[in-house]
């Protein structure tokens, strides 16, 4: 995922607010400090020498002082800005990453401007191994490099203070973007950034104990509200460009298919069009003055579709593939004791088979890019949850060398892993390259809905033996479906298990002698991609509901049954406990009925009780209460709003997500079909924070994960009734 940075052919364009530095040269910086009074530059490099850290997009050298612009700009003016390196997808980041920096440097939140960082490699997650904005690892990537980022531009504009007062920096402080000394002295950091900015960085630097913390901690507004509320918050379908076309996208019906003749006679005389693109996908864009013009005229078009391979794919043929169908492989990602033979001997056994569909991601904002080529540069203004592979495939669709494409990173109007794909974006520029002007594309609602990289589809099957007392012996967990990582990093899985197919599961937290979890990989000709929660969600829903039987065989209390297996677990035991006492367990009024689940995700430890009722047949969810222990928060108000998105994405999946496909084609085409949870349908969520000192967990994610079998666990409850695949609603009348 990495790229050559460096950009000699620079230039200037309009950027769309919250995108990186227009212009991040020499001599850009160089002006800027000539205008501020200075700037100080801070980067950070993990492992090595600033000097050695990769430089972002168009960085043609070091910047004033010296220093590669990585993570903090202080100008002459006292503006403080702080670049950010995710993508702001309505998680908090740009809040959050910000709040961490602020707190080392001894400002206020409300005294920081946030810019999207562009590509480079000292963006890259450490976690991840690229520039990506996933996996919920945002703050567990930066709670130790942006403290320190903070720590040594403080350190450094200390320094300066110190030496131009003649005193001992031990002696000075810092407040409100100031340093403090003897005598009521004090300079601003403005004053101090030119002067700063030519000390060294020091490596080493003091960071603030847990209890000295002003910021970090505490419920910060966030700073991407106010212009979210004011309208004046640009997303990538914002995005308005002088001379800017619009391009409309059809693709063909059946996935994986591509046009093979076109006849746009018709369309090229309708009013505003300029140009109709085959894309090298095999799509076909209709360039217009306007959208509309554009989308009417691509219905205009007249074409022969190559539907290839998926022809006559359908939904029985996929669970069919996932059922019978030779492996590609079979890959073990745990082997405690021997789960075989302890099942062989086994005179008690359960055994259970679990059916997941396709899911899509469905993201507020549709996939859209606006690309701007010309020679020998490239400028793309996108939503994106991968910096550099987007840069790498627009620079690849403009025939030029990535260090020739700026990025501007917009907000994300929802990702959910969508926007990890880069499917969207070749399409604008080589209408562009194509105009030789500025072009949006932006795909419709059902464009998008009918072609996703969809949520894998899985068909697990479980086995446990169980002791004359009903305590389990044994656990078998075998994943069967389609590998995401397979087809976007194979190399990552040539020999190893796909990490990412098996959470959940491969970190079964139950104390249980003999465990043997394998994912046993199966492709279905249709294109899958990282989901919110990934394979979490798909693993917690058969684990859970699969603990819940071992419960009912051992006729035991679900919850009892699964703390009495969580002595070794203190972190899932609490959090378990402490979900049950909130939700009040045992204790649902009258005709209401309650279901647990338990995980650990993302260094993140939950618990969840879901209350629901059926009257005349039909299911209402009453509650859902969640117990989360994440480690140490930077944010608790996000964290909480995190939880409950979370369970509000994944609860509609849980009752009605379903892609089916009849001839390759996906007949789910908008929100009529492909239901999401209305507000009168919205539970109450209750959300008990643990406090913790451990090391941040990711947060985004996991609470998606435990809803689905926390709400079937409570279904068996009320009816007896055992639901093994999803979605609900082809169970339960909703």
């Amino acid at each position: 995922m990495s790229a050559n940075l460096r950009d000699d052919a620079s230039r200037d364009a309009p950027v769309a607010d919250g995108a990186g530095p227009q212009d991040a040269s020499r001599r850009s910086f160089l002006k800027s400090s000539l205008a501020t009074g200075g700037v100080l530059l801070i980067g950070v490099s993990i492992g090595g020498s600033l000097a050695a850290c990769s430089k972002p997009q168009q960085a043609g050298g070091p910047a004033a002082g010296g220093q590669p612009n990585a993570w903090l700009k202080i100008g002459g003016d006292d503006t403080i800005t702080i670049l950010v390196d995710r993508s702001e997808m309505g998680q908090g980041v740009y809040t959050a990453l910000p709040m961490l920096v602020a707190e080392e440097l001894g400002v206020p939140l409300a005294r920081v401007t946030v810019e999207a960082a562009p590509p480079g490699d000292v963006y890259v997650n450490a976690l991840l191994g690229g520039q990506i904005t996933g996996g919920s690892t945002s703050v567990r990537d930066a709670w130790q490099k942006l403290r320190v980022a903070g720590a040594q531009a403080r350190t450094m504009l200390v320094g300066a203070a110190a030496d131009d007062w003649k005193v001992d920096a031990t002696k000075l402080t810092v407040a409100d973007g100031a340093v403090l000394g003897p005598d009521g002295k004090r300079a601003t950091y403005g004053a101090l950034a030119e002067a700063a900015s030519k000390r060294p960085v020091p490596k080493d630097v003091p960071l603030k104990s847990a209890d000295q913390f002003t910021i970090v901690g505490t419920a910060q507004p966030r700073t991407d509200t106010p212009k979210k509320l004011d309208g004046s918050a640009e997303y990538g379908i914002d995005v308005k460009l002088p001379g800017m076309l619009y391009a409309a996208l059809v693709q063909c019906p059946t996935l994986g298919g591509k046009a093979k003749a076109v006849d746009s006679a018709d369309a090229e005389t309708m009013p505003g069009v300029k140009k109709v693109v085959t894309t090298g996908a095999g799509g076909v864009l209709v360039v217009a003055d306007h959208y509309w013009q554009a989308r009417k005229a691509a219905g205009a078009l007249k074409i022969t579709w190559d539907a290839g391979a998926n022809a006559s794919l359908d939904t029985a043929a996929i669970r069919a593939k996932l059922v019978s169908d030779a492996p590609q492989w079979d890959r073990v990602s745990r082997n405690d004791g021997d789960a075989d033979a302890a099942l062989k001997a086994a005179k008690r056994k359960v055994e259970s088979t679990f059916d997941l569909p396709l899911l899509a991601h469905a993201t507020m904002e549709p996939m859209n890019c606006t690309a701007d080529v010309k020679a020998g540069g490239c400028d793309v203004y996108v939503g994106t949850q991968v910096q550099q592979i987007a840069q790498a495939v627009a620079a690849k669709a403009a025939g030029l060398e990535s260090a020739q494409v700026r990025i501007h990173t917009t907000l994300l109007g929802g990702g959910f892993g969508r926007r990890l794909e880069v499917d969207f974006i070749p399409a604008a520029v080589e209408a562009s390259k194509a105009v030789g002007a500025p072009v949006k594309v932006v795909w419709s609602r059902e464009d998008d809905m009918t072609h996703d990289a969809y949520r894998p589809p899985a068909h697990d099957v479980l086995a446990a033996a169980l002791d004359d007392k009903g305590a389990p012996q044994a656990v078998k967990i075998t994943l069967v479906g389609p590998s995401i990582t397979g087809r976007m990093f194979p190399g990552l899985v040539e020999k190893d298990p796909d990490p990412f197919a098996v959470e959940a599961a491969a970190n079964f937290l139950y104390d249980v002698p003999n465990v043997h979890v394998h994912h046993v990989r199966k492709e279905v000709g249709v294109d899958v991609g990282y989901w919110r929660s990934v394979s979490h969600a798909l693993n917690c829903f058969v684990v859970e509901s699969f603990m819940d039987e071992l419960a009912n065989a051992a006729k035991a209390d679900p919850y009892e049954y699964r703390r009495a297996l969580l002595t070794k677990q203190p972190r899932a035991q609490r959090v378990l406990q402490e979900a049950a006492a909130k939700a009040g367990w045992g204790k649902a009024p009258a005709g209401h009925f309650q279901g647990v689940a338990v995980m650990e995700g993302y260094g993140t430890y939950l618990a969840q009780v879901a209350e629901i009722s059926i009257t005349g047949g039909k299911l209402k969810v009453h509650r859902i209460t969640t117990a989360v222990d994440c480690g140490a928060k930077v944010n608790p108000a996000i964290v909480e709003s995190q939880i409950t998105s979370g369970i509000v994405f994944g609860l509609s999946a849980a009752l009605w997500g379903d892609i089916q496909l009849r001839n390759g084609a996906v007949q789910q085409t908008n929100f009529d079909a492909y239901r999401v949870l209305r507000l009168n349908e919205t539970p109450q969520m209750d959300v008990v924070m643990i406090d913790s000192t451990e090391a941040p967990g990711g947060i985004g994610e996991p609470s998606t994960a435990l809803v689905a079998p926390a709400v079937c666990n409570a279904i068996h409850a009320a009816t007896g009734k055992r639901l093994r695949a999803l979605p609900i609603a082809k169970g339960v009348a909703i």
